[in-house]
């Protein structure tokens, strides 16, 4: 338990650049409007997912990806 709770606070500190990121995804289809509903979410979370990175810039996988997505995703 001890372990799983130091995983997600250090994927927390990790996923901090990805939600500073989360500015560029902006949630807009090609014309300028807004997008809604599932196509909203849908390019929210391929945005998200392509933002997972740690904080040199490589690839986050498992809880810390998970993490950092469902933050992107409320963000």
């Amino acid at each position: 338990m001890k372990r799983l709770s130091v995983l997600v606070l250090l994927s927390m500190f990790a996923a901090a650049p990805a939600m500073a990121q989360n500015a560029a995804c902006s949630a807009t289809s090609a014309d300028g409007k807004p997008l809604a509903g599932a196509a909203k979410a849908s390019h929210m979370k391929k945005c998200c997912e392509s933002n997972a990175k740690s904080a040199d810039g490589k690839p986050l996988s498992g809880a810390a990806k998970k993490s950092s997505i469902d933050k992107c995703m409320k963000g």
